[in-house]
């Protein structure tokens, strides 16, 4: 699922304006992060991670490694925050971020 370069720029666009809705902490990769992280994926499709990590290099595996388990795809990462997409299967229009921003 390769991102065309007019979608991610749409993609930026969009998640400019959103609020990071998980963190990703000390624990690791847990069971419960992975859940919640598919969980928000499939209700907002795009969403922002912080991730916590010492390293530019740690940020990089830490972030292909959620994309993996949480099968999506990296849209951009600038310093902590990391913007993620999935499409979701049913997307719902109060909480889908691509849906309520589709307009502006």
């Amino acid at each position: 699922m390769s991102l065309s370069p007019q979608d991610r720029k749409r993609l930026k666009a969009i998640g400019h304006h959103l609020n990071a809705i998980l963190i990703f902490g000390d624990k690791g990769l847990s069971e419960g992060f992975v859940e919640e992280l598919n969980l928000r994926l499939e209700d907002h499709e795009l969403i922002k991670v912080r991730v916590n990590a010492e390293s530019r290099e740690d940020r990089r595996e830490v972030v292909a490694a959620m994309c993996e388990a949480g099968e999506c795809e990296l849209v951009q990462l600038i310093g902590k925050i990391a913007l993620l997409y999935r499409a979701a299967k049913k997307p719902n229009p109060k909480l889908s971020n691509l849906l309520r921003f589709a307009a502006r």
